[in-house]
């Protein structure tokens, strides 16, 4: 931006970025996080590298802005003129299709109450900003917003002045929780918008990711490519539209974040619509999905989309890259470009990455703090964390100190390259970051946090008596004492997450946790009592599980929850990936992998063949019915079968059976004893 222009987006208030002033020869510098991503708080990638391109933004003369694309889109897409075109396609769309045509429930609902739709959607977004708390009162009267498909869960609108809330808002809330209340609600009338969009609009767009399909382990460019070209839906000319707007100032460099399968799309929309509106300028794709997915990349029509697609940490690579446009000499790093028809890569072995001290302060200066939305639409207590809330990103350390899970992808540099700042850099950073947001909630976006740092960091919040909310994923190491514990909780930790994975002794040893049943149940009940929520990430289907070891494992799981030791967790379908010690050693693990497909653009997940034949689908559903129910309390005392559903004979693989009226069910007793939790604990 040229020095004294206003930094003006048309009709976007909220997308309104940072601007910083150099002389006229001075390198403007977009830095861009496409849609979809959470909507509650900025995904931290842009922040932090503006925070260490300020240390250099002098030498190269930089104007560095950066911009959420994701929360834009959204804020656009769940506005009254909007939701009202949205109205118009899909009325038009059926008449088209004629009186016969079926119309999803989510849709007629929506038609038939589209004029409310469109007056209400404005204060529903204000009121999850946390600007007009007072309309909490309208929307727990159940008669302020419209009810669709997706509060059918709950009991009807009241229709009397005295008529009794939902139960379920009840004992979710109690009869004091009004705001919460209506947070839920509003989060349940946004899911309906949303279903709306994405089924009668865009079947491509979610609330947190877009296009993800297109993007997950995508072989080929093929698909993208199709998709990026072919008719444009309205959520597609929208992001046009916001794209323009964006670059109305002519950046001369756009670097662009992926950090998931479901930015992918985005990203490549919106440098289509700036290769078009500004040919001139320069695109830069990296990002966490690029990290692990493009390290096989050769097509080159990627490079019709961008200029230049970097690696692993970016503070180096767009760094050189910086300096190379700048004119002067830099080696790129970790970099690909297309020479004639071909993809290359281009990586100087001499330049080495920055330390995590000398990375500079993550700023989030420009981005609009007080657009972003709080939703609710989940009660589970661990999901609030995710979706609900500003919290300002921090890490204690890059990687991880363990990285030797069988599963995870260690041999990359974001988890194999283990670098700790030390404290007095990390409280100069949180700081530096409740003074510029006003927030004082941060996430610990560690890969795990040491148990160390987290020691000396809490220890440093007491001493200079500093005031923090902090929560962060972890491994539940035996360092992680009762006395750690309430020192953590004293220093303002309300909440871990860590992997208990498949719940298994014989399993954990064999994906290198380096952790057992019993030490989990240890430190999650000093962890639950010393007042500090637990959520477990938990696994099915890794090699050689059976369906015992996955009944056995929900036994454990439904000891922990009714001992208090966990509070809410989540259980993930394995999945082999390209870089983990399973993808690069499987025969160390009993399967074999599928033979490879002529991989030309993304890559990560493997397809392979374990003998075991466990069937994990049908199990899968039981373990997710299970969890829902342990999270709200319910079912604590019921067999773990009672979860399964009987299936057909064919179906039932492994283990032994339980028959119930006369029908056989794919699941085996458990063999686990019914205390074993309770004497782990002693």
């Amino acid at each position: 931006m040229r020095p004294n222009q206003a930094t003006t987006l048309a009709l976007v208030p909220y997308a309104v970025v940072h601007q910083v002033r150099y002389p006229a020869f001075s390198m403007r510098l977009l830095l861009v996080t496409p849609p979809m991503s959470q909507l509650n708080t900025p995904y931290p990638a842009t922040a932090y590298l503006m925070g260490f391109l300020r240390l250099h933004a002098a030498d190269l003369g930089l104007e560095l802005t950066q911009a959420d694309a994701s929360l834009t889109l959204f804020l656009r897409l769940f506005s009254a003129p909007l939701v009202a075109r949205a109205a118009n396609v899909l009325r038009q769309r059926a008449r088209t299709a004629g009186k016969c045509a079926p119309v999803p429930s989510s849709i007629a609902h929506f038609l038939k109450h589209a004029k409310r739709y469109a007056d209400t959607v404005g204060p529903a977004i204000r009121f999850l900003q946390r600007r007009d708390p007072s309309l909490a009162f309208r929307i727990v009267g159940r008669a302020f917003l419209p009810e669709g498909p997706r509060f059918e869960h709950l009991s009807p609108p009241p229709t009397g002045e005295h008529a009794a809330f939902d139960e379920q808002l009840l004992s979710a809330f109690g009869t004091l929780g009004t705001t919460e209340q209506a947070r839920y609600l509003a989060s349940l009338y946004i899911d309906d918008l949303a279903d709306v969009w994405r089924v009668g609009i865009d079947p491509r767009f979610e609330l947190a990711r877009y296009g993800e399909r297109l993007a997950a382990s995508a072989t080929s460019f093929e698909p993208l490519h199709e998709a990026l070209t072919g008719e444009p839906t309205l959520v597609d000319t929208t992001l046009d539209e916001l794209t323009r707007e964006l670059i109305t100032q002519a950046p001369d460099v756009v670097a662009v974040t992926a950090p998931f399968p479901g930015n992918v799309y985005g990203a490549f929309r919106m440098a289509r619509t700036i290769r078009a509106a500004a040919p001139k300028a320069t695109l830069i794709l990296g990002g966490g999905w690029v990290n692990t997915e493009l390290r096989s990349l050769r097509d080159p029509r990627v490079f019709d989309y961008f200029d230049y697609v970097t690696l692993d940490d970016g503070e180096r690579p767009l760094l050189n890259l910086l300096i190379r446009l700048r004119g002067r000499q830099a080696a790129l790093v970790r970099t690909y470009v297309r020479k004639g028809a071909e993809v290359v890569f281009e990586n100087d072995p001499t330049q080495h990455d920055i330390p995590q001290r000398d990375t500079g302060i993550p700023t989030y200066d420009g981005l609009p703090l007080g657009q972003y939305v709080s939703v609710m639409e989940m009660l589970n207590p661990m999901h609030r964390f995710w979706s609900d809330g500003r919290w300002n990103k921090i890490t204690l350390a890059h990687g991880c100190y363990w990285k030797k899970c069988s599963f995870c992808d260690v041999s990359l540099d974001y988890i194999g390259r283990y670098d700790r700042p030390g404290e007095d850099i990390v409280m100069q950073r949180i700081r530096a970051l409740i003074a510029e947001t006003d927030e004082t909630g941060f996430h610990l976006v560690d890969e795990a946090a040491p148990p160390a740092g987290m020691r000396a960091l809490a220890k440093r919040l007491i001493d200079e008596k500093l005031s923090i909310t902090w929560w962060g994923n972890i491994r539940f190491e035996k360092t992680f004492t009762p006395e750690l514990c309430r020192l953590l909780a004293a220093a303002g930790c309300v909440a871990v997450s860590g992997g208990l994975e498949a719940a298994s002794d014989r399993l954990l040893e064999l994906m290198h946790k380096g952790v057992t049943v019993e030490q989990v149940a240890r430190v999650t009940r000093a962890f639950s009592d010393a007042g500090i929520m637990v959520h477990a990430y938990l696994m099915y289907g890794f090699p050689t599980e059976t369906a015992q070891d996955t009944i056995d494992a929900l036994e454990r799981v439904r000891q922990l929850f009714a001992a208090g030791c966990i509070q809410s967790a989540y259980w993930h379908r394995f999945a082999a990936t390209a870089h983990s010690p399973i993808g690069l050693h499987p025969e160390e693990y009993g399967i074999t992998l599928r033979p490879p497909r002529n991989v030309t653009f993304a890559r990560n997940d493997i397809e392979f063949d374990d003998p075991v034949g466990t069937d994990h689908d049908f199990l899968g559903s039981g373990l997710r019915k299970a969890l829902y129910n342990y999270m709200h309390g319910v079912g604590l005392d019921a067999d773990v079968r009672e979860w399964f559903e009987p299936c057909p004979e064919g179906r039932r693989r492994g283990g032994r059976h339980h028959g119930r009226r006369g029908s056989l069910l794919s699941v085996p007793v458990t063999t686990v004893p019914p205390d074993l939790i309770e004497r782990f604990l002693g």
